[in-house]
């Protein structure tokens, strides 16, 4: 990816009937950048990951993915972009049972109408794979594997498309204690290793250190934004100072 910012959201508005959720929104993430976005539940999180992956429009503004303006895409138009550009990650997995793990892997890919069968294609989803360690996973079907397996291959997936930024909604929300520890982990380590950029929402301070930036949505608008310096308890004063 080029030194273009891997996104930025200027003026963002969302409205679910009578309720504004999002009331001009401004966030921008670097190429690389690994940033955390925190705020109480029902705040407008994942409305704006969403919007920001293209999986619903905007009542108003713009966001760019790579120098790219997605709220003028129409739906197909959105989601073709989707899969080149933007990886996500959700909560639930949204892995398909019926498919093996390497097949939910390579499902972006093929649903570009890139042929998965081309040697040099598997062979980067094996190499993604065996990055997160889940290589030896590739036969299994998902409903035979851990939560903390399930995230991985779901982050896999998000990243076998060389993608510019990774969306993920609460990655470590199904995860005990320990998985989300080494997820955290995970999640760093990729980033370091490549020039994706990740935007990670999440509730969990632990989680939110993991990232080099927090910001935090109050009122439909970034309120605040940090350095986390790696710290939750720092990002926990910050927290309580935003919604007090």
């Amino acid at each position: 990816m080029s030194a273009v910012e891997a996104l930025r959201a200027s003026g963002v508005r969302r409205r679910y009937g009578e309720q504004e959720v999002l009331k001009g929104l401004g966030l921008v993430l670097g190429a690389g950048a690994f940033d955390a976005l925190m705020g109480p539940s029902g705040c407008g999180k994942s409305t704006f990951l969403h919007l920001a992956a293209g999986l619903i429009a905007a009542d108003g503004g713009t966001i760019e993915i790579g120098g790219v303006d997605i709220t003028k895409m129409g739906d197909t138009a959105a989601a073709k972009f989707r899969r080149r550009h933007v990886g996500v990650v959700f909560q639930a997995f949204n892995l398909l049972n019926e498919k093996t793990v390497l097949q939910n892997v390579l499902l972006p890919l093929k649903l570009d109408g890139v042929n998965v069968r081309d040697i040099a294609v598997r062979e980067r989803a094996e190499s993604v794979m065996s990055d997160l360690g889940v290589a030896e996973l590739a036969g299994k079907r998902p409903e035979d594997l851990s939560g903390g397996e399930r995230q991985r291959v779901a982050i896999a997936r998000a990243l076998v498309a060389e993608p510019d930024i990774v969306l993920a909604d609460e990655p470590t929300g199904n995860l005990d204690v320990a998985a989300a520890k080494g997820m955290c982990a995970l999640l760093k380590r990729v980033n370091r290793g490549g020039r994706t950029a990740m935007l990670v929402v999440t509730h969990d301070p632990q989680v939110a250190a993991c990232a080099e930036r927090v910001h935090f949505l109050k009122d439909g608008v970034i309120a605040a934004s940090a350095e986390t310096q790696g710290d939750p308890a720092r990002i926990s004063q910050l927290y309580l100072e935003t919604y007090r």
